[in-house]
């Protein structure tokens, strides 16, 4: 199988303006697979597994659309390409999403003896 087939984004719904990374992306062209109404699009750095992939620019305070509804509200500007998860964006449904660690998960405003 071509390595590049592995490195693909799933697209839920035509309406959704980010995809989601199906492995871990390295910068570069990535194949779009699902209801993508293009058949790639450029990763502008690294996506870790299962986050998401802006598939064009949202402006601070626009909705971030996945599965055709709003997950979310772009904190920051986010361009075409980039990785969209907690350190620019904030959960539509969860408040505390803006207290965990970006990679790991872990909350960051508890402390711990």
């Amino acid at each position: 199988m071509d390595a590049r087939n592995l490195r693909a984004a799933f697209v839920i719904d035509r309406r959704d303006n980010v995809a989601t990374a199906l492995e871990a992306l390295e910068p570069g062209w990535i194949p779009l697979r699902g209801e993508a109404d293009a058949a790639e699009a450029e990763a502008l750095e690294p996506i870790p597994a299962g986050h998401k992939l802006a598939l064009r620019d949202i402006a601070e305070g626009e909705a971030v659309v996945k599965y055709g509804v709003r997950i979310g509200i772009a904190t920051q500007a986010i361009r075409r390409g980039s990785w969209v998860h907690l350190h620019v964006m904030r959960s539509a449904y969860d408040e505390r999403s803006s207290h965990l660690d970006v990679r790991t998960g872990a909350p960051k405003d508890t402390l711990y003896e």
